[in-house]
């Protein structure tokens, strides 16, 4: 997926009034920065459904932050910037796999959510992939229909990766990967009918997992990356860029790793052509040893210590029937910070 188009989804999503109709009104699909034939045609045939594709990468966005916040690197985004990271996924690096794995991955989710919700007139429940029931409970409720919500994904996401270079190729492979974990992760869901919860019927519909979990998972896939190197080779069309296994001895990547062939840097210091932000004044784990510790998010350069007061509600009493008061307690933490 295109930075400067993630920008923008994400601009539709939360910037000010000129967008507060979305959802409403359509989005002048001309207008949107950089999109290619295959995008734009996409988007004036699919209007209704832009609003989620923008929704999906502010998901996408919002657990990369999560799962990165106590690295060096920590998903910072640049306000008022369409290249909302800077130059950083600039390079064929892990933490370019892992943004366009999970801003697909995030497309696909709210799609399908969106269409289960009954939102949108173009899509809606599935009903496919039921089969036959399980002993104790039968079909209800709308099951959802990630096929179509993978499809929207690949269809708007990879229309520009359509090169025949290294890059496009990396870029395909990890936004399908996020798109996979998906479909690997559907699970049945269920709810109990009967007095007093007593689960005499039992209904249950095809579910995707919590999101918070396949962010998860692709954190792992990014820890477990598979470094590639390009090869070039001559094809009817011309020179074609592909990506080869870096090391032989180690395992091929299958469609649900993450890929990337160049170098990360190491975040420690501000680096405005690689876009780093460094850890300066970066909060830090004083007493853990990983890389959320001190010593190795403030890259060794030590640490500063303040103390903070908080004030925090204590003290709180259920009362028949039916509230809680609560007293309101004055705290005092130790705070960390990277010098």
């Amino acid at each position: 997926m295109d930075l400067y188009l993630i920008g923008y989804l994400l601009c539709v999503r939360l910037c000010g009034s000129r967008y507060s109709s979305l959802g409403s009104q359509p989005i002048p699909c001309g207008s949107i920065p950089g999109l290619v034939p295959k995008q734009l045609r996409f988007c004036r045939n699919y209007i209704e459904i832009m609003p989620s594709v923008a929704e999906g990468v502010k998901l996408g966005i919002q657990e990369c932050q999560h799962q990165f916040r106590g690295r060096r690197w920590n998903c910072t985004t640049i306000k008022d910037n369409l290249a909302i990271f800077g130059p950083v996924l600039d390079k064929a690096t892990r933490e370019s796999a892992f943004v366009h794995a999970i801003a697909s991955a995030g497309v696909a989710f709210a799609v399908t959510r969106s269409c289960a919700e009954g939102t949108s007139t173009m899509c809606g429940c599935d009903s496919h992939h039921k089969g036959p029931p399980g002993e104790g409970w039968k079909w209800g409720g709308c099951s959802e229909d990630a096929e179509f919500g993978v499809l929207v994904s690949r269809e708007f996401a990879d229309a520009r990766e359509n090169r025949p270079d290294a890059r496009s190729a990396m870029n395909r492979h990890n936004n399908e990967a996020g798109r996979t974990t998906i479909l690997d992760h559907m699970h049945l869901r269920c709810k109990c009918h009967g007095l007093s919860g007593s689960c005499e019927v039992k209904t249950c519909w095809w579910a995707q997992p919590d999101f918070r979990m396949l962010g998860d998972y692709l954190k792992d896939k990014y820890d477990s990356a598979s470094e590639m190197v390009v090869e070039k080779h001559r094809e009817s069309r011309g020179w074609v860029e592909t990506l080869r296994v870096k090391y032989a001895f180690f395992k091929h990547p299958t469609e649900r790793d993450l890929v990337y062939y160049e170098g990360s840097p190491n975040f420690c210091e501000p680096n405005q052509e690689t876009g780093s932000f460094g850890t300066r004044d970066r909060a830090c784990n004083v007493s853990s040893h990983g890389i959320e510790g001190c010593d190795l998010l403030c890259c060794g350069r030590g640490h500063n210590t303040r103390t903070e007061k908080r004030k925090e509600k204590c003290h709180c009493i259920f009362h028949w029937c039916c509230y809680v008061s609560c007293q309101e307690c004055l705290r005092v933490y130790d705070v960390h910070t990277c010098k």
